[in-house]
């Protein structure tokens, strides 16, 4: 068997193979990743290091690959200064959000979003609940976060849970907005059918739970009729009654499980499920006021 691969770790690994043609929409990427899981430092040589700081193999891959394609960096070398100094220059300093003229363009706010995802990002199963976050570092780069996807229409929160700033959404349709802005397909139409699933499964719920609840009128009502006709029987006999109520009477004690619309059959000529129901509201009535004389 292999390894079980979560669905935030199935979604990662498919914006990770995602690199997008333009230049200035992988400077964006490579900027979100930077930007939070990103670090530099000097080697014992004086040199440039560039790492990430991520348990995921796949956004550490994305991120050299951004490096190699966006500054033609071999990143099994240390950097040089000038080297080092083209990076921030675009980039900026980590301990900030990114400069807004990285991301006038929507192409690179997208590709920013997806190097957001891959490097804070956490979903939770859709199939269990609809869960989507992002776990920042600093308030101004969640404010980002949630102002960038508000541009899509996407509408998140944001709360604070111990050192983290989470941006996140809890919507179903958000989510899929979201995956559809990061360019992720696979994983957007696997929460899709999943969506459809969930709704199909409570749709059913909810007309079984209105059948049931009709069945257990029909069933209340029926018992108090026939209660209602023995006691007439009891207390005030067949005989007194008119015969369209007497008949009544008798088909509905022969019958006390039977519809209304099937009970109409027995008649002849066949009576209507409204005409059945005015005979048996009669008999009620009477019932009640025989047993207010009693």
């Amino acid at each position: 068997m292999g390894k079980y691969k979560s669905f935030s770790s199935q979604v990662k690994e498919e914006l990770a193979k995602r690199i997008s043609p333009a230049r200035h929409c992988q400077i964006a990427e490579l900027a979100a990743i930077m930007n939070f899981c990103g670090q530099y430092g000097r080697d014992a040589g004086g040199g440039y290091t560039v790492g990430f700081q991520t348990e995921n193999e796949a956004v550490v891959r994305k991120g050299f690959t951004l490096l190699k394609k966006t500054y033609n960096i071999d990143t099994d070398i240390a950097l040089n200064e000038i080297e080092m100094q083209g990076i921030l220059q675009k980039i900026g300093s980590l301990n900030k959000p990114v400069s807004a003229l990285l991301l006038k363009n929507s192409c690179c706010q997208r590709a920013f979003l997806r190097g957001a995802f891959l490097s804070v990002g956490s979903m939770s199963d859709p199939a269990k609940s609809y869960h989507l976050e992002f776990d920042c570092c600093d308030a101004e780069k969640a404010e980002q976060l949630r102002e960038l996807m508000k541009g899509f229409e996407i509408e998140s929160k944001i709360i604070l849970r111990k050192k983290y700033h989470v941006v996140y959404l809890k919507e179903g349709s958000g989510i899929v907005d979201l995956l559809n802005v990061c360019e992720a397909p696979v994983s957007l139409m696997n929460v899709e059918n999943l969506r459809i699933l969930k709704e199909m499964r409570n749709s059913v719920n909810r007309r079984v739970n209105c059948e049931t609840a009709n069945i257990a009128r029909t069933v209340s009502a029926a018992a108090r009729q026939v209660e209602d006709i023995q006691y007439l029987q009891l207390h005030y006999g067949f005989q007194n009654l008119p015969d369209n109520l007497r008949e009544m009477a008798e088909i509905r004690l022969e019958n006390p499980d039977t519809p209304l619309k099937e009970l109409g059959e027995y008649f002849q000529p066949p009576l209507g499920k409204s005409g059945v129901n005015h005979r048996l509201r009669k008999l009620s009535e009477l019932a009640d006021t025989i047993r207010e004389r009693n």
